[in-house]
């Protein structure tokens, strides 16, 4: 038994009951839970991020329907990565923005850009509408190794980042934005910025969730080139 499969068998795992998938309007997904009374360490996340699982809050999941497999883990290989012309425009015009690292969002104006970005973005989700609760549950439950970045024009915050530190990459676990700023498509900004980091600290990943084919909102994945899909348990590149 490998290292990866000791993980697994030594821990216990919780499947929910049939539930209305959040992607696919008018099919049922079920989803794998870690053992909530787990510590997640640096470690654990780290071997259960390879394995194709995600934090969200306290909990680390992976979706396992039984009629559908399109949720797809991916990551970008930061090292052969290579910054388009348009990437490179989206971070020229935000080489003004100010950022600075936080031990949490807890704060009034996180919280505001926050129900702006999910009241705004988000309103045929099951996020909405955006509450308190919801922003301590999802964004300020943090694991060992977990980061907080706030992006600044000026005095006004207009992005934050939520990310996961791994031993082997980073995880971008959420990003709330400013949805009124469209021309500087802070959303892709805070993934290119997410990978410069990963490659000025020698992390050769950064993980970005699950891609869906044929999901909209899920499309911005594949325009980080070359990204790393999980298929069948095996990460396979593509160009």
């Amino acid at each position: 038994m490998n290292s990866d499969s000791k993980v697994i068998s030594s821990i216990r795992l919780f499947r929910t009951a049939p539930h209305p998938c959040s992607y696919k309007s008018e099919q049922l997904a079920t989803t794998i839970f870690v053992d909530p009374d787990l510590e997640i360490t640096r470690a654990l996340n780290s071997r259960l991020t390879e394995l194709g699982y995600r934090r969200s809050g306290a909990h680390i999941y992976r979706p396992d329907c039984e009629a559908c497999q399109a949720c797809i883990s991916c990551r970008v290989p930061v090292a052969d990565f290579s910054f388009t012309r348009s990437q490179n425009r989206i971070r020229n015009r935000n080489a003004d923005l100010r950022i600075e690292e936080s031990t949490t969002l807890d704060h009034d104006h996180s919280f505001e850009l926050y129900r702006k970005y999910i009241n705004i973005r988000h309103r045929d989700g099951d996020m909405f509408p955006a509450t308190r609760e919801q922003f301590a549950a999802f964004i300020n439950t943090l694991a060992e190794g977990t980061r907080c970045f706030n992006f600044y024009s000026g005095d006004k915050l207009v992005a934050a980042c939520v990310t996961d530190f791994l031993e082997h990459g980073l995880s971008a676990v959420y990003t709330f934005f400013d949805p009124d700023l469209t021309r500087r498509s802070l959303g892709k900004f805070v993934i290119l910025w997410q990978i410069q980091q990963a490659r000025q600290l020698g992390l050769p990943y950064v993980y970005l969730g699950y891609w869906i084919k044929d999901c909209q909102k899920m499309s911005y994945k594949s325009d980080y080139r070359p990204i790393e899909m999980l298929v069948k348990g095996k990460w396979v590149r593509l160009a």
